[in-house]
């Protein structure tokens, strides 16, 4: 069955744009008008991705964000007009999977939103992860440093057997890492293992990746064991002391 997406523009003209460009692909849509209705909608029918407007009636998209998260790890696509670098971290800081700004291209949307429904998948069990290695005998595919667990083929993350949900952005950061443990990487080698989030990306957005994996994968996010700074030059992984 196609995703079903759930359009949350508080523009009438821009949301059908959006709900025509995707039904055009052959996804399932929805739309919000504003925050209230957004809440009814997910928790009527729970979207595989929702398209999210930043600037909104009763809520601001931040907001909306946040709450989704709270409830789970329903992939985000921020869309505004707002397209300054703060904007763009605010958007990323509260789990957003994609940010992009007006004016856009339908197919450039379309795009997106292909990448990350591809991108983003459910993390599995630590029997999972095992059963599946065993099987296809690529245990080698699976990148562990001391308790941490990352599976790039299933985008899955495990810490100390416990699952860490990730956006795509974070995975990829932290996959870049597992994959060579204490090398030290500069937040421009890391910003290329990512996506990008549109034009006005910064190495800054890294930092940000950086704290939110840290409150997932550390048992202290102010003082690190695992996923090291190293001053004036970048981030390392190594196994938790």
């Amino acid at each position: 069955m196609s995703a079903y997406i759930l359009i949350v523009e508080d523009d009438p003209k821009q949301a059908e744009l959006i709900r025509v460009s995707l039904q055009s692909e052959g996804y399932r849509t929805a739309i919000a008008h504003d925050a209230p209705s957004a809440f009814r909608s997910v928790e009527d029918c729970p979207p595989d991705l929702v398209v999210l407007d930043l600037m909104l009636p009763g809520a601001d998209g931040l907001t909306i964000c946040r709450w989704l998260r709270r409830r789970g790890e329903t992939p985000v696509l921020m869309v505004t007009a707002r397209s300054t670098e703060d904007d763009v971290l605010a958007g990323l800081d509260v789990g957003a999977d994609d940010y992009m700004t007006k004016p856009y291209s339908p197919r450039e949307l379309v795009a997106r939103i292909r990448t990350v429904l591809r991108r983003s998948r459910p993390a599995a069990t630590t029997a999972a992860i095992a059963t599946a290695a065993n099987a296809t005998g690529a245990k080698e595919a699976v990148l562990q440093v001391g308790g941490l667990l990352v599976d790039p083929a299933r985008h899955s993350v495990l810490c100390d057997g416990r699952p860490v949900a990730c956006t795509p952005d974070e995975f990829a950061v932290l996959a870049a890492l597992a994959a060579a443990p204490g090398r030290v990487f500069t937040r421009a080698q890391l910003l290329r293992h990512t996506r990008g989030f549109d034009r006005a990306s910064t190495e800054r957005a890294v930092d940000v990746h950086v704290l939110n994996l840290r409150k997932k994968i550390e048992a202290n996010p102010a003082r690190p064991t695992r996923l090291l700074t190293v001053y004036g030059v970048g981030y390392k992984l190594v196994g938790a002391r």
